[in-house]
């Protein structure tokens, strides 16, 4: 098997880890928190110094929470640190179009291959390998690496060849699932409102009209108030719709519901305690609109 390198060991990078540790491969992994380590080098893996050192592997995968965070960690000083050459680094956050662009340019003076690969799925996918993977970068480069994305993820879907155009894909969809949980709220506000079950209504709407992942998942969620443990926290998910905001400012797109979705999520962080609640809890701002 294969020595490689992840970085960023929140609760999806976790899992996305332990899922190369437990397929057979010494994988090298730094947190910038390092005790979120520890279950993974008890699991099998070696922890490493600095991101320089997981990328001396010579593939690196990285699963960090931000732009901050990604810009930080994978620094110009950063890539220039490792020695080993050819290497490539594999970015799984979420980010930014325009930090994409710049890593992808970042890496390139480096010397250093740069695939984008977001994921759609929540942790309990992630830890199943069940995740659906958006790949973009250089064909040859995605061919490379798919024996390892194939681990972590059910689909690999190649995007184009250009790192931030999986990216663009990623904020795109994120922005449906924003608009999945407000509809799912809302109509919930509607019909409690007036004495029907929320479990019932939703049943009615995943069995008849409205299927999909998002709308079982997270219809369920919050028809029972299970907002924690997060999957996806509030704001992370603030987070994305602000990356949506700038993906289409940047060419000039209106999205007329992205300012009312900002006030839902910004009314819904005001609450005590919400920072640590699911991102769906969003749908709590209609259900005490209706008291």
């Amino acid at each position: 098997m294969t020595e490689i390198g992840f970085v960023g060991l929140g609760t999806m990078g976790s899992a996305m880890a332990r899922r190369l540790v437990d397929a057979g491969h010494t994988v090298r992994v730094w947190n910038r928190s390092a005790a979120a380590a520890a279950p993974l080098v008890a699991a099998g893996a070696v922890a490493a110094e600095s991101p320089a050192e997981a990328l001396e592997t010579g593939l690196v995968f990285s699963m960090l929470a931000n732009d901050a965070a990604a810009d930080a960690v994978f620094s110009a000083e950063a890539l220039a640190a490792s020695t080993r050459r050819p290497a490539l680094h594999v970015n799984m956050a979420s980010v930014s179009p325009a930090l994409a662009r710049a890593l992808a340019s970042r890496h390139a003076d480096a010397g250093v291959g740069y695939v984008a690969a977001p994921v759609l799925g929540r942790v309990n996918l992630a830890a199943e390998g069940k995740l659906n993977i958006l790949a973009g970068g250089d064909p040859a480069l995605v061919d490379g690496v798919l024996p390892y994305l194939t681990v972590m993820g059910q689909r690999v879907w190649r995007i184009g060849e250009e790192p931030a155009q999986a990216n663009l894909v990623k904020i795109a969809v994120n922005f449906n699932i924003i608009h999945a949980m407000e509809a799912i709220g809302e109509s919930i506000a509607i019909v409690e409102s007036h004495g029907v079950d929320a479990s019932g209504f939703v049943e009615l709407l995943t069995s008849t009209l409205f299927g999909g992942v998002s709308y079982t998942g997270y219809g369920d969620i919050i028809a029972h108030r299970r907002y924690q443990p997060a999957g996806f926290t509030l704001p992370l998910g603030l987070k994305d719709l602000g990356l949506a905001e700038d993906a289409a400012a940047e060419v000039g797109i209106t999205l007329p519901t992205a300012p009312a979705l900002r006030r839902v999520f910004e009314t819904a962080l005001a609450q005590p305690g919400a920072e640590a609640l699911d991102w769906s809890a969003i749908a709590e701002v209609s259900r005490n609109s209706a008291g």
